[in-house]
């Protein structure tokens, strides 16, 4: 019976600790941009799984930013629709995060040549892991805003200029506990400014508004508890079993 009464209690335990904290439902997504900015300040602001469109012309660079959280592995996928003239063209993605650091692509297509005439070329960056907290001195990605920039290198004269139509999505994979760490940042690296009115209240003059749509995790929550938890149910389950099987044959009650 009492072997019962704790399994039951350590599974209650156990759930409760596998369920993250219900979220409010999100609002409504914008739709995605048209444009695209063209520095970092005026970067257009996108959503994950957002597909961002843009008309530009052959020579400019284009900016999107876009929230990424701790435990989320970025992926950023471009695709220039290109006239259907032109010369053989060199064309780049580059992500940056919220403290302008360009950040490796583990893996992807991150620079690609498009044949003469050819009438588009894809490119990919797989970044690495988003950590929740990292030594000063270290580039590691961090949560916060990232911004991509696309642009044509080495563009021959006569292509200069020439129309040209981009796509943008960015999706995550969820890593979880296997890239969680002890520590978590006090903010997220969203570019802003603080200032105090008047009346001493702090206000915040932000650069990049967007978030994810269940607001930052910045490290609090991780499968870790998971798996803490079923070792802590495990270890208990053992202890009442190896109790029960010690403890001998009950004593007679004496008269």
């Amino acid at each position: 019976m009492r072997i019962t009464r704790t399994l039951s209690t350590a599974l209650l335990l156990l759930g409760l600790a596998a369920a993250p904290a219900a979220a409010d439902d999100p609002a409504e997504k914008e739709a995605a941009p048209t444009t695209a900015g063209t520095s970092f300040r005026t970067a257009a602001e996108i959503e994950q799984g957002q597909l961002a469109t843009a008309s530009a012309s052959a020579g400019d660079y284009l900016y999107w930013s876009f929230p990424a959280d701790t435990g989320q592995r970025p992926t950023v996928k471009a695709t220039v629709k290109l006239p259907e003239t032109h010369a053989a063209e060199t064309w780049q993605i580059d992500v940056y995060d919220g403290l302008r650091r360009r950040q490796a692509c583990q893996y992807g297509a991150q620079t690609r040549t498009a044949a003469a005439d050819a009438g588009s070329v894809e490119l990919a960056c797989v970044l690495r892991t988003v950590r929740a907290w990292s030594e000063p001195w270290a580039n590691d990605p961090l949560p916060g805003t990232y911004y991509v920039r696309l642009t044509a290198l080495d563009l021959a004269t006569g292509d200069r200029g020439l129309p040209v139509g981009a796509e943008v999505r960015v999706d995550s994979k969820e890593i979880g506990g296997a890239a969680a760490v002890d520590g978590s940042l006090a903010e997220p690296l969203v570019p802003g400014v603080a200032m105090k009115s008047g009346s001493e209240e702090e206000t915040s003059a932000v650069l990049s508004a967007i978030e994810p749509e269940d607001g930052w995790v910045s490290g609090w929550w991780s499968d870790r508890w998971v798996w803490t938890a079923i070792g802590g149910v495990l270890a208990a389950l053992a202890g009442v079993g190896g109790y029960a099987l010690t403890r001998g044959p009950g004593r007679p009650s004496r008269a």
